[in-house]
């Protein structure tokens, strides 16, 4: 079967629409910035640090706009919400992340890694939803297939923290909101769709900000010898973001078991399937979150 040979340059003109990047002052999230402006979208940075933000925005050519979002901070995600504006919202990209960081709590107390990789952007999205237009792009990673949702212990309350764990989680997750999230479109008569991007194995200062030293120290090694280009990692997202693809779409790199290669459809580990624990995992997020799909949504 032959591989993909899709790249950045088969970007169709994305002119006259608006898109918002969470995530996009560095890695994955610049890249994908970068190329959607290019194709002539008008692209919204929405990150922590905006001053950060400003800078990344000044080496982007096209139409850009920073704006603040701390996804530790659902009171932050609430304000991004409500100042946006009437302005519709072609594509919120949900790309900002953190991986294999010390135990921590959000500003709302969740574990850091799924407070911000899910519940931030979980929140995030259905605030934003009445404003969107065509699709949601949630990037998960290969690291699902590690992960287990523990309903009872989302938070890391009751067990022994495991930072490698406690990110799969998280990563699975990614992938049961957008799956959760393509039904409850589907049901509400919406257009617009929810897709799923991971970037297999790809050289970002994800890997090497872990707060651990030996973490960090593999990290660097497996950038320099076994991982793709950051771009070549952000291919799925953008693919993910611009080709005519059913709603609940998964895309990934195609060679070496997702690790590296051109974007295609990509499998998923079979929890990350299954529709009963997305609608239980979309319940838990409600509660904690004090979100839910918006009524009358179609």
């Amino acid at each position: 079967m032959p591989h993909s040979t899709w790249t950045a340059a088969n970007l169709p003109s994305l002119t006259g629409r608006t898109a918002v990047v969470t995530g996009a002052t560095s890695g994955l999230g610049l890249i994908t910035a970068r190329h959607l402006a290019g194709a002539g979208a008008r692209v919204v940075l929405a990150v922590r640090d905006t001053d950060r933000g400003a800078q990344a925005a000044a080496g982007i050519a096209g139409e850009t706009d920073v704006r603040a979002l701390d996804l530790a901070d659902l009171s932050s995600v609430r304000r991004f919400a409500e100042d946006w504006g009437g302005g519709a919202i072609d594509l919120l990209v949900n790309n900002a992340g953190i991986m294999h960081v010390p135990e921590g709590r959000t500003v709302d107390g969740f574990e850091t890694q799924i407070g911000v990789n899910h519940l931030g952007h979980f929140a995030l999205t259905n605030l934003l939803l009445p404003r969107i237009t065509d699709r949601v792009v949630t990037v998960a990673s290969l690291a699902h297939r590690m992960g287990t949702i523990d309903l009872d212990d989302l938070n890391w309350q009751h067990r022994r923290y495991d930072r490698v764990r406690a990110y799969g989680q998280s990563k699975l997750a990614n992938l049961l909101f957008s799956l959760d999230l393509e039904r409850r479109l589907r049901e509400a008569g919406s257009r617009v769709r929810s897709m799923s991007a991971h970037p297999g194995y790809a050289s970002t200062n994800l890997q090497t900000r872990t707060a651990n030293p030996v973490g960090d120290l593999l990290g660097r090694i497996g950038n320099a010898t076994i991982a793709q280009s950051a771009l070549a990692g952000a291919l799925p997202t953008l693919y993910a973001a611009s080709q005519d693809l059913p709603g609940g779409s998964f895309l990934g790199p195609d060679r070496m078991l997702g690790a590296r290669g051109g974007p295609a459809l990509a499998g998923r580990s079979a929890e990350a399937s299954d529709p009963d624990l997305a609608r239980r995992l979309w319940a838990a997020s409600e509660e904690l979150t004090g979100v839910g799909f918006p009524a009358g949504l179609g």
